[in-house]
């Protein structure tokens, strides 16, 4: 059944050229620079630390690392994160 709904989702978003974000709950990222990233779709904070943030996500983790994090705003599906950003890493479950 997960299946059938995985490819009705992508069959409908290509079909009615709609932004796969929306419909599959994939995160959105957009990042400036190495100074600001803002993530959308995240399904909450697994770790935060000076260096590193991991999200999870509804498929596998988003883990971020770098130096002077700060979480300026944090959202129950969004989160703003400053600081030095050196990588960013999508780990697939």
């Amino acid at each position: 059944m997960k299946k059938f709904k995985n490819k009705m989702r992508t069959w409908v978003t290509n079909k009615w050229q709609l932004p796969p974000d929306i419909l599959m709950d994939l995160p959105r990222i957009t990042m400036v620079g190495q100074l600001h990233i803002y993530i959308e779709n995240h399904r909450g904070v697994l770790r935060f630390s000076n260096q590193e943030l991991r999200l999870r996500l509804k498929q596998g983790q988003l883990l971020i690392k770098g130096d002077a994090f700060v979480i300026k705003t944090i959202l129950p599906e969004e989160l703003l994160l400053e600081g030095r950003i050196d990588q960013v890493t999508y780990i697939n479950e």
